[in-house]
């Protein structure tokens, strides 16, 4: 039978437009993980949060009242870190603006599993990878008419079909091309997003720095980043581990005979990122390098979204 306490106990909110919603510890805990915090410390906050409003009698309770009571308990319980990351969240967000993060990253180094908990802590509910608008090109374009994109980006050098200057790696050029090729699906999809006003993640080894320039798309606020393993040993012993959680599906020997390969693009885009001051994040914790991306993009997405309220209350004055 329902619990009367409960239903008595049901807390309200009162969003914007005065449409009520129903109180959730879970879809708070969501909203509280784009502080950084981690999903189990998230939903103890949104817990105490429920109990404290029960204990106040504060059944009906504005958006814009919760949101402050939020950062406030954030602020007591977790530190002034998690509670300014959570406002400065909700602050771009509010602008309506899509969210797009570009996460880039030589093979291996765990770019898809950042992704996904990346989008779990803010909530994103899409996530692409260039290797699946990669498969979706190999569908159109035959090898013969666009070879490289029909191999792995760490050997797209077996299939160059111009000679090259002695001064050039042949695997960087590879490399190149193939990237050159997919982000042309990358940037469909970003405008895809635009029209449909959705946050997204778009991961893969073909988000190289400096190759999508944020200012092409004046419509959203696009975060690039980068996704290395400086440690040579670490980065080899991703390959294992991500054989063995794959069935065998990703064998271990493959990226182990093109690892060469895979360093010297990490490598050149390390370079790159350096060259077109793109954030780089070590993945030697998991969880720290989640927090660390966290942190990144919350206040990037802030700062890019202050920078052009500020021009367009400039403009205005004009």
């Amino acid at each position: 039978m329902p619990d009367k306490n409960a239903r008595k106990n049901r807390i309200t909110i009162l969003d914007e437009e005065r449409h009520r919603v129903p109180f959730s510890k879970g879809l708070t805990a969501n909203a509280i993980m784009a502080s950084g915090l981690a999903p189990g410390r998230a939903y103890y906050v949104a817990a105490d949060l429920e109990e404290y409003l029960i204990s106040e009698g504060k059944l009906e309770i504005q958006a814009n009242e919760l949101r402050k009571l939020i950062y406030n308990f954030l602020k007591e319980k977790t530190g002034e870190h998690y509670a300014v990351n959570y406002w400065r969240y909700n602050s771009f967000s509010s602008m309506n603006k899509p969210l797009v993060i570009l996460i880039g990253g030589s093979t291996g180094v765990g770019k898809s599993t950042i992704a996904t908990m990346l989008a779990t802590r803010l909530s994103i509910v899409r996530i692409v990878s260039t290797d699946a608008i990669r498969e979706v090109m190999r569908a159109f374009f035959s090898r013969e008419l666009m070879p490289t994109i029909h191999t792995s980006s760490f050997d797209a050098e077996s299939e160059l079909i111009h000679p090259l200057p002695a001064h050039v790696d042949p695997v960087v050029a590879g490399f190149r091309e193939q990237s050159l090729s997919v982000l042309v699906g990358v940037r469909a999809i970003i405008n895809r997003a635009l029209k449909e006003g959705t946050h997204i993640i778009i991961e893969g080894a073909h988000i190289v720095p400096g190759f999508i320039a944020p200012e092409q798309f004046q419509d959203a606020l696009i975060v690039p980043l980068l996704v290395t393993v400086g440690e040579e040993k670490m980065h080899r012993s991703h390959f294992y581990i991500r054989e063995v959680e794959t069935q065998g599906t990703r064998p271990f020997q493959r990226y182990v005979e093109h690892f060469e390969n895979i360093r010297k693009i990490q490598d050149y885009i390390v370079h790159l990122a350096k060259v077109t001051g793109v954030k780089t994040i070590e993945s030697v914790n998991l969880d720290s390098a989640v927090s660390e991306v966290v942190d990144y993009i919350v206040n990037a997405a802030y700062e890019m979204a202050k920078k052009e309220k500020v021009e367009q209350e400039a403009g205005q004055l004009i």
